[in-house]
């Protein structure tokens, strides 16, 4: 089933490895304009994989095993590597924050994400976050996705976007832009940016790909309805993705 639904989404998937955001991505100010469109999808990564870490393992006490030791296994690990990973300096640092300073070094500006974050520590709901701020729609419509999955519940669905619309995906689409975008800057400029995406296509393709379509496969196991509604939000998770790319090359062709 794996296979038959990468076929479906090979389309969709070739769009996004080939987008045309890429080549247009040659100035320092066109860069800053992705990172700070781009950090949102840093930042909501991380709330797919804890959804998952609720729902497969035991996050409260008194505790006690649930699911399967290797599901288990392939959350934990990623919430390992995405919280603590060893950054370009050597120091544990999360995904996110590397990314953060990536964004510093590169003079983007991370005043908008900032406050976005700010109001979600404060408990602020995330969908009022979302609707009353002032981010551009691609950025909105790819967080509402995000949560909308999350509040449904359905470990399934959640790791359907999780897996095709991230882990899956990321390897092949962060070479993409890497390999566009490098050789328009010298290397010491991008050289947090490329750590960054380095180390989730190290982590992506070796480790967490492929553990992470194992984990489909136990979550649906012989649920035809389950597969179903898998293909059905891989789908809408990469549309959710295009559309964030058209909306950073929509905002770059506009400057």
């Amino acid at each position: 089933m794996i296979k038959d639904i990468n076929e479906v989404l090979k389309p969709k998937v070739e769009t996004l490895l080939n987008h045309s955001l890429y080549s247009k991505i040659k100035s320092p100010k066109e860069l800053q304009v992705f990172m700070e469109h781009h950090v949102y999808a840093v930042w909501d990564f991380m709330s797919l994989l804890k959804a998952l870490q609720q729902n497969l393992t035991k996050t409260t006490n008194p505790w006690f095993p649930v699911g399967n030791p290797e599901t288990r296994y392939l959350i934990n690990e990623i919430v390992l590597a995405e919280e603590t990973d060893i950054n370009f300096y050597g120091k544990h640092q999360s995904h996110y924050e590397m990314y953060i300073d990536a964004m510093q070094k590169a003079g983007a500006n991370t005043t908008k994400i900032n406050k976005f974050l700010d109001q979600v520590i404060h408990g602020t709901d995330i969908y009022l976050i979302i609707a009353t701020s002032e981010l551009p729609w691609s950025i909105k419509q790819f967080l509402k996705f995000t949560f909308e999955l999350i509040s449904e519940g359905k470990p399934h669905k959640i790791a359907a976007a999780f897996t095709f619309g991230r882990e899956g995906l990321i390897p092949g689409m962060f070479t993409s832009i890497i390999s566009n975008i490098q050789q328009n800057f010298p290397e010491k400029d991008l050289e947090l940016f490329k750590y960054y995406f380095d180390r989730h296509i190290e982590l992506d393709d070796d480790e967490h790909g492929p553990m992470a379509f194992e984990m489909i496969e136990h979550l649906c196991a012989y649920d035809g309805k389950k597969w179903e509604e898998v293909e059905t939000i891989a789908k809408q998770a990469l549309d959710a993705r295009i559309k964030l790319w058209d909306g950073i090359e929509k905002e770059i062709v506009e400057l």
